[in-house]
């Protein structure tokens, strides 16, 4: 078998797993959540870091996704706050003291409700960010790799991880180390997460944008900027959200 169809056999199997895990009801939990957000007037607040920063750009601000969503970022405590750039470096992900920093930068309202996304969920930024909502009641759907998270240690002081704080856990299917082939020696290579991550963020997307509309009620959701007519749409409804929802270049 060449590299090429063994990473798309690793793929399309664990594609087929959350596609039957969502036929049989296993993501409604947060469906539902979400859904009770958005009619209560709240918002999506998308959060990852690292790759899994991908998982946010899929939840909030694209084509076919969410109006009333805001992703947000590490960089924030520099673009909406007062540290310098020479802070963003990679190790800041583990770091616990950068979570009060960075969400005295986001706009939560009190019927807000999270999405928070790390493949190993245990960096000290990514536990720090779901602590501190459930400490003020929102809810938090987290999306992990329970393979991974289960072999490795905490970094958060509080010595949880991601999967031990959330509402609402969606595996993502991701072996340990992420990768599904090896090139050489102790190697790897064919990481998966992003991909399944990105599925789930569109299969949530999906049931809730079909929850309301089989209530008879139009969904707030994006259309591509890059067709006719796309910029008023999308705009129109931005401006019910506005100061809510960041969307950044």
């Amino acid at each position: 078998m060449s590299d090429a169809s063994h990473l798309f056999r690793e793929v399309q199997t664990r594609l087929e797993v959350l596609t039957e895990r969502a036929e049989a009801g296993a993501f409604d939990g947060a469906i539902d959540l979400v859904v009770a957000a958005l009619d209560a007037g709240g918002v999506i607040h998308a959060f990852g870091t690292g790759h899994s920063e991908a998982f946010a750009m899929e939840v909030s601000g694209r084509a076919g996704g969410l109006i009333p969503t805001n992703r947000f970022a590490l960089r924030d405590i520099v673009m909406h706050g007062d540290r310098d750039v020479d802070v963003l470096t990679g190790a800041l992900e583990r770091e616990p003291w950068v979570v009060d920093e960075l969400m005295a930068t986001v706009p939560v309202g009190d019927s807000d409700v999270f999405m928070i996304a790390s493949n190993s969920g245990v960096n000290g930024s990514i536990v720090g960010a779901a602590l501190w909502a459930k400490e003020r009641g929102h809810s938090v759907i987290a999306v992990t790799s329970l393979q991974h998270t289960a072999r490795v240690q905490p970094k958060h002081p509080s010595g949880k991880r991601l999967s031990e704080v959330a509402d609402i856990v969606i595996d993502n299917l991701a072996p340990y180390g992420d990768t599904t082939l090896e090139v050489a020696d102790g190697i790897g290579a064919g990481a998966v997460s992003s991909i399944t991550a990105a599925y789930i963020a569109q299969l949530l997307t999906l049931g809730v944008a079909r929850t309301i509309a089989d209530r008879g009620e139009t969904p707030p959701m994006y259309i591509s900027a890059n067709i006719p007519g796309g910029d008023d749409h999308n705009s129109v409804l931005e401006d019910r959200y506005r100061g809510r929802i960041r969307r950044g270049a």
